[in-house]
This record gives C-alpha cells, sequence and structure tokens, in this order.
C-alpha cells in the first residue's frame, strides 16, 4: 500500500499544500487525497466583492487538481478518529470512514456569534460562499435608503462595510466598532481610512457592542437600538469542534495544538494549518486567524511532512507577518507594515497604488490556486522507506 496523505479542507491553506505535496512527493508510494464539502473553491478574501454584487469566477476543483495525482472527495466531515487513523465523511456519495497515514487538518473557520441573541437567526456573514450569495440576494432587495450595518472593526468588517458603500451608494451603510475601526494601523494610515469612511459615506460607530439583533434593528449598550434592516455580523471567526471532539489537543480556542513544524503535540500524524491551528510565531504570540497565517502555516506543514517522509532535515519556515492588507472598495486600499513585534511601522502604502497591490496579491494567489503544481519536476522525492520496508531513493 502506499502512504495515504489526507488533506482535510481545499481552502487557501489545504489547496495550496495538496498541490505542493503532489509537487514534491513521488506518486509511487504517496496518495493524496483531498476533501472538501463543495465542488468550487472559495476565494474567502474576495466574498465581500461578491456580497456586493460583484461577478467573480468560480474554479472548480475537479479542474485545479485534474492531472495533478491529488485525488479529490467531496463529502462533509464529520469526525476525525487519530487512534484509528480515520476520517468520518458523509456526502452524497454516502456516509464512510477514509483512512489515513498522515493527515492534514486545514478545515478553517466560520463567523463567531459569541453568544450574542438574534446573530443565528437574523444577521448575514461573508465567511463563506452561500453565506455571501445569501446576503448579496437580500441587499439586492434593498431599495434606496434602506440601512445596512456591518458589526466588527477588522478586517472583514472594514472591507465589507467600505465595500457594500461604494457598490450601493443608494444605501446607509454604518459600522459599529467595539474599539477603534483600524486600532493597529499607524496614525497616518488610521487617518486615511476615516477620510475613506467619510468619502463613502459610511458612519462609524465607535466603542459600541451589540448585545442583540433583531430583524430590523441592533440593540447596543444599554438598550440603545441602532437601525438595521440588514446586519452583516463580521465579529470574528471560530473553527468547527471535530478537532476537540475526536481528543487531539486543542487550545481554548478550538485549535489543534501544534509545534514548531505544524505537527500535533498530541498525535504525530496530524498536521494543522490555517484557522484551525494553534501556532506560536516567532514573536511568542499565536499566529492570528488570517489568510497570511495560512500561507506560512502550510508551507511549514507541507515542509516538515515531506522532510519527515523522506528523511530529509526539516526546514524551519519564518512564522511572521511582515504586513496587513485591506480593500476599501476597488480603488483604495492601505498596506499597512508591521515589525516583529506586530506593531505598525510609520510607513504605509495607501489610496490606487494600495488598491492595484492588493489585485495582485489576490490575483497571484488565485493563479497558484488554478496552477497547484507548477513547475512540477519531472523526479519527485521517493519515500525514505516504501512500504515493503525496504530503503527507497530520496531524489531531490
Amino acid at each position: 500500500m502506499k502512504h495515504r496523505i489526507v488533506v482535510l479542507g481545499a481552502g487557501y491553506a489545504g489547496a495550496f499544500a495538496a498541490g505542493s505535496l503532489a509537487r514534491r512527493l513521488s506518486p509511487a508510494d504517496t496518495e493524496i487525497t483531498v476533501v472538501n464539502a463543495v465542488p468550487d473553491f472559495v476565494e474567502r478574501m474576495r466574498l465581500h466583492q461578491l456580497a456586493a454584487g460583484q461577478d467573480l469566477s468560480c474554479r472548480k476543483l475537479a479542474d485545479v487538481f485534474a492531472d495533478t495525482g491529488v485525488r479529490l472527495r467531496l463529502a462533509r466531515v464529520t469526525g476525525v478518529d487519530p487512534e484509528r487513523g480515520t476520517v468520518a465523511l458523509a456526502g452524497e456519495a454516502g456516509d464512510g470512514d477514509l483512512p489515513y497515514d498522515t493527515l492534514l487538518y486545514t478545515l478553517g473557520s466560520s463567523v463567531a456569534h459569541h453568544g450574542v441573541p438574534g446573530v443565528a437567526e437574523y444577521a448575514f456573514d461573508v465567511t463563506g460562499r452561500s453565506s455571501a450569495l445569501r446576503l448579496r440576494e437580500r441587499l439586492a432587495g434593498l431599495g434606496a435608503g434602506s440601512t445596512v450595518l456591518v458589526v466588527g472593526e477588522g478586517l472583514t468588517g472594514i472591507e465589507t462595510a467600505t465595500e457594500l458603500a461604494e457598490s450601493r451608494p443608494d444605501l446607509s451603510v454604518a459600522l459599529a466598532a467595539r474599539g477603534e475601526p483600524g486600532a493597529w494601523l499607524s496614525p497616518k494610515a488610521r487617518l486615511h481610512l476615516r477620510r475613506a469612511f467619510d468619502r463613502l459615506g459610511v458612519t462609524v460607530h465607535e466603542h459600541t457592542a451589540v448585545e442583540a439583533v433583531e430583524p430590523a434593528r441592533a440593540i447596543v449598550s444599554h438598550g440603545t437600538p441602532l437601525p438595521a434592516d440588514v446586519t452583516v455580523w463580521a465579529a470574528g471567526f471560530t473553527v468547527d469542534p471535530i478537532a476537540a471532539a475526536s481528543g487531539l489537543e486543542v487550545a481554548g480556542t478550538g485549535q489543534i495544538v501544534v509545534d514548531r513544524t505544524m505537527r500535533s503535540v498530541s498525535h504525530p500524524d496530524v498536521y494543522a494549518a490555517g484557522d484551525c491551528a494553534y501556532a506560536i510565531g516567532e514573536n511568542g504570540r499565536p499566529l492570528p486567524m488570517s489568510c497570511a497565517s495560512a500561507g506560512i502555516t502550510n508551507m511549514q506543514a507541507t515542509a516538515a511532512i515531506v522532510a519527515r517522509l523522506t528523511g530529509g532535515k526539516v526546514p524551519s519556515v519564518g512564522l511572521r507577518h511582515y504586513g496587513n492588507h485591506l480593500s476599501l472598495g476597488r480603488r483604495d486600499a492601505i498596506f499597512q507594515m508591521v515589525d516583529g513585534d506586530v506593531r505598525p511601522k510609520s510607513w504605509y502604502l495607501g489610496g490606487r497604488s494600495a488598491a492595484r497591490l492588493k489585485s495582485g496579491v489576490l490575483k497571484g494567489a488565485g493563479a497558484g490556486i488554478a496552477h497547484p503544481t507548477f513547475g512540477m519536476p519531472t523526479r519527485r522525492r521517493r519515500l525514505a522507506t516504501v512500504p515493503d520496508g525496504t530503503a527507497a531513493e530520496t531524489v531531490s
């Protein structure tokens, strides 16, 4: 039997990781399977654009992994049994268990309701394609002067509020923030952000905690109502409880606790990357849930898997962020560089130049997904020990 590598999830972390593994490991003694609940690759960084009514190209995962040697299994993950080395699946092809020798867990995250009453029943979000399309349909039915309240002062909240305000200037768009929107930015970048809000007509409610969501309004501190024909919840992310229920060691957030190489500290055959990995960065702090974290953690995980399977030395990928980028509609953006402690540097890039740079980042990520094994070598690395127990040639 070949060494079975199973990748759970085909988001930014999982899709890149599967392509990297296929590019670097020989199919003679490895078998790579990707499990994903939906047939399309979801560009999560652009879902606020989809919700705002813009048409985005959609890549079929079957096309992405065609001719790569990667097997695609369309199914929903319902459980993991790390003791038996199996994943429980439910899908159109029926329920069943998928065995693995090495598991890479990249199931990502979803919107966090934080127990706020009414969020699950009445609020919308942009953390998945289906939820973004649901919001898009609701917004299309709104008439001029209708109110939209975006809750959350992070990247998702800011990008969503500005995108909606630019795409639908006939709507009244507001942002509710527990603190100051863009508090992590440098003073000049924060000024740029405030000017963008003013230019786009976004009303900002700072230091405003939403305590409940109702059909046509949100209730904030002391019972004060804010009008909201539509409430968009962008107040954070959470992970699926599958990892915690499986017996894997998890943090209080439910994320899988991993070592420096993205390997589970409790089960050495399991690796995690992306939002579901509780990884400590170079600054000694947990990496935030973000696309940037998905990039560096999947690179570290795949490098470690390849090295350990082929008898090589595990390389160290730098686990640090160099900056934040956020869109402010289609013609404006902010790129904020940070230091090793994730403190903003005084320099930032804003305006159309930053918007073009952000567009290039998104296009680059999309191109990488569309060609997961680009530049695949003609000879890939064999396992250090093949299934019959004999030594195999290791090829760089």
